[in-house]
């Protein structure tokens, strides 16, 4: 009979330990990003103070993964968004706003999540874009939800595996109203595939608002509907008289193209607000949308980008008489990495308006008093 000795039984603990431990994981990430901003006209005024999340949006989560066997996962993620000017939580205060969802993935079927979570078109085609390196080149008002303005609680999201380079993804938000399962429900689909240097993407991102007893709704009702507690893409003047629409749909198709130290991206999206007798328009508008992103790795440790956006709004009269919305928006920008975790940054985007509208770049929120506006930000993100 062999005998055992404390130091077999230790190592055996040890042996055991291990193996478990390399069974399931959980991992803690986050991301600060911090600057100084300066904004030419914030509502009739110049400004300058500390602007975070900027290229990198604040936040902190806890990720992992159990193996059950034979290529199944038990996975989850939790992802809080703040502000590293004031600690407040992001999202509308939630604490958890960013994601929050479990679910299983195999290696041969796919993965399957529940919770609250981005939309697919986000997750396929935005990558592609500019607002991949800064929220500053996102689409003029987010009309197009680039910037994922709105995200998506009660949902069920399908990934497919990857075959010969493509891959698909579906969403569906339940709206949760009574009596009606169509009102406040939300669903996407996207796809994505890449060949070499070449990557394309397209999706489709359909949202409905809720109903109201009154005659007109008071807007887009995120207190019941299935983007409560994330904010809206209604978020500048831009879009803002079109927050009564009873459906949003939005269709959005992108292309990369990697070449030595060149990466090139174009995309195209078109966005339908559609009313209904609730609503406070009568026509559907309509938000066209095209931009092109030029990046450039100088050396491993800086990067250099230039954007430009465009947008242009019709179907309906506005306040001034007018029946179309133009907006043409330039950014540049330099990141250089002093490390693999910190970099430093220097952004900035100019947008003009057509006649009679007034300009807000990006999701900034911030709405200048003229067709004119400029925001420039000087920074620094750690990663952790």
């Amino acid at each position: 009979m062999k005998k055992i000795t404390l130091s077999t039984l230790s190592l055996a603990l040890l042996a055991a330990a291990g193996a478990a431990q390399a069974q399931s994981s959980v991992t803690l990430y986050g991301a600060i990003d911090n600057g100084i901003q300066y904004v030419n006209n914030n509502g009739g005024h110049s400004q300058v103070g500390l602007a975070d999340s900027t290229v990198v949006s604040d936040r902190w989560g806890l990720k992992g993964s159990e193996d059950l066997g034979n290529g199944l996962k038990a996975i989850f993620q939790l992802e809080s968004g703040f502000s590293a000017n004031n600690g407040k939580l992001g999202q509308n205060n939630s604490l958890f706003g960013r994601q929050a969802y479990v679910g299983l993935a195999s290696d041969q079927y796919g993965t399957l999540t529940l919770g609250r979570q981005y939309d697919a078109v986000t997750d396929m085609v935005q990558g592609l874009t500019g607002d991949a390196w800064t929220y500053l080149f996102a689409t003029p008002g987010d009309v197009d939800n680039n910037d994922n303005s709105s995200r998506f609680n009660n949902s069920v999201k399908y990934l497919s595996p990857t075959f010969g380079g493509l891959q698909g993804e579906a969403t569906y938000s339940f709206g949760g109203t009574p009596g009606s399962v169509g009102a406040s429900q939300s669903w996407s689909a996207a796809a994505t595939y890449g060949i070499g240097q070449l990557s394309l993407a397209a999706g489709y991102l359909s949202m409905r608002n809720s109903s109201t007893t009154d005659p007109v709704r008071s807007g887009w009702n995120s207190a019941t509907s299935s983007q409560a507690g994330t904010g809206t893409v209604f978020n500048s003047s831009i879009n803002s008289a079109f927050a009564t629409a009873a459906s949003i749909d939005i269709a959005q198709v992108g292309a990369q193209y990697v070449w030595g130290p060149f990466t090139g991206s174009i995309r195209y999206s078109n966005a339908l607000y559609r009313p209904d007798g609730q609503s406070a328009f009568t026509s559907i508008q309509r938000y066209n949308v095209g931009s092109a992103l030029l990046q450039y790795q100088v050396t491993p440790a800086l990067s250099l980008a230039l954007d430009y956006a465009y947008v242009n709004g019709s179907g309906n009269e506005f306040a001034n008489g007018s029946s179309s919305q133009s907006y043409n928006q330039i950014g540049a920008g330099a990141q250089y990495g002093i490390s693999k975790r910190t970099s430093f940054y220097v952004v900035g985007a100019y947008q003009h308006a057509s006649s009679g509208h007034t300009a807000s770049i990006s999701s900034s929120g911030i709405d200048s008093s003229t067709q004119n506006q400029v925001i420039g930000v000087a920074g620094l993100v750690h990663k952790f």
